[in-house]
């Protein structure tokens, strides 16, 4: 391939030296960690900020880059780009790694040194080059693992706790992607978590973890159903409470979006098959603890603590009685229509689902609607305020269930919906058995 004077002038990483004197590296970003603080050790009462991110110049070669400041350059750098950009890096400090740190705790590359950028030295900006972006933006398709070394997700459920704590590349398709959770810890540390279900031709759901802000952002921009994932280096664990094996991305974690690969190839082609065909829409409902499966009691203080000290998802027994139920209020917060394909609130006389990311977008709409209620619940120990009551559940504690206007002379359906109530006193005694 023929490259421009410009193109010229940059070092490969594969010929980068630490006697390579002002270097000057252009990359495409294929990983990138949050940024972190430590106390400086030089000025007593302040802290020094860093953040890494990893570049790929070619087929065969990637290479980490660390950086380190003061609070605004360091923020400022990183709320400036992010996985995918292509980026130019002036005059960085070429460094001998030291593979038992570095593969540790940041992806594993190819490459015997590292880049250190630092504010006073060094100049890192985002590029703009159309040549030079149809040369990099490519490699983002490329896994940085051989494209067969990888379990499915069959082979993780079948070695069971074998696996535990340990780190493997995983080659599935994203099913569905769940909200972000945020909290805060004992220590005052913000927080996030947001957990996306993986399926393949082996197993129909499985959950890989992300707590870190980067990884996050780049979940929330893919498809579900429409995206293969190579996952390279995710850690594996047994969640004693699902009593299932999870992955987590951590920071040697490095995502591949639809790589162009034979084998991710075949599970799209596969993904894609089953999704047009209905069979993931099915059992696609959250919290599928069974029942009687949760031994675990808490008073509602208990309740509160714990949600506080536990960003994780947890299930409970709680003896306490409905304190609020808002059943005369408009009908829109009763009773709501969702997305059949991606579950977002619609308004049906739109007609048409207003999330960008939908994966039935050009499909003609098609909602579920039920109870989505919001109910308070007190024990003597205190109330929990809007837990929500929604679904099945909702239709068995009432008595009730939910029964869709006729169609308008315009063929679309109306808002107003009209609730088959059981029997009162059914109702009545229904309510009861709750308190």
């Amino acid at each position: 391939m023929a490259y421009s004077r410009q193109a010229k002038d940059f070092v490969a990483i594969s010929d980068l030296h630490p006697n390579t004197t002002h270097p000057r590296v252009a990359g495409v970003i294929i990983g990138k960690t949050d940024v972190k603080s430590f106390p400086d050790r030089k000025s007593i009462g302040f802290d020094r900020f860093t953040f890494g991110f990893t570049i790929k110049d070619s087929p065969d070669y990637f290479i980490n880059v660390s950086l380190w400041g003061n609070d605004g350059y360091i923020n400022g750098l990183s709320n400036s780009f992010r996985i995918g950009d292509c980026v130019i890096i002036e005059n960085p400090l070429v460094a001998t790694k030291d593979p038992e740190k570095e593969d540790r705790f940041c992806p594993s590359t190819p490459s015997f040194y590292r880049l250190l950028v630092s504010e006073a030295h060094s100049q890192l900006s985002i590029g703009s080059d159309i040549e030079m972006m149809n040369r990099l933006l490519p490699l983002l398709h490329l896994p940085v693992k051989d494209s067969r070394d990888f379990y499915s997700l069959g082979d993780i459920v079948a070695n069971g706790q074998s696996l535990d704590r340990t780190v493997i590349n995983i080659l599935a398709a994203v099913r569905s992607i769940a909200e972000p959770k945020f909290f805060t810890t004992a220590d005052g540390r913000k927080g996030q978590r947001l957990e996306v279900k993986l399926f393949d031709d082996s197993v129909t759901s499985f959950p890989l973890v992300c707590w870190d802000r980067e990884a996050i952002q780049l979940v929330q921009t893919l498809i579900p159903r429409e995206t293969v994932l190579f996952i390279s280096d995710a850690r594996i664990g047994f969640d004693s409470f699902r009593n299932c094996m999870t992955a987590t991305v951590n920071s040697k974690t490095i995502i591949t979006v639809n790589p162009d690969t034979k084998e991710a190839s075949l599970l799209f082609s596969y993904a894609k098959e089953v999704s047009e065909s209905g069979v993931l829409h099915e059992d696609d409902r959250p919290g599928d603890v069974p029942v009687d499966s949760i031994s675990d009691v808490y008073t509602v203080s208990q309740l509160k603590l714990k949600a506080q000290e536990n960003p994780e998802v947890f299930c409970g027994i709680t003896y306490s009685f409905i304190s609020k139920l808002d059943l005369d209020t408009s009908v829109s917060k009763v009773i709501r229509s969702r997305c059949s394909k991606c579950r977002y609130q619609v308004n049906e006389e739109i007609q048409s689902c207003s999330n960008t990311a939908c994966p039935g977008g050009d499909q003609p709409l098609t909602v579920t609607t039920g109870f989505d209620l919001l109910v308070d619940v007190t024990d003597h120990t205190g109330t929990l305020q809007s837990c929500s009551l929604n679904g099945t559940v909702a239709e068995k504690t009432l008595g009730c269930n939910i029964t869709p206007s006729p169609k308008s002379r315009s063929g679309m359906r109306g808002n107003v919906l009209q609730c088959s109530l059981a029997d009162p006193g059914e109702v009545k005694q229904n309510m009861s058995a709750l308190q």
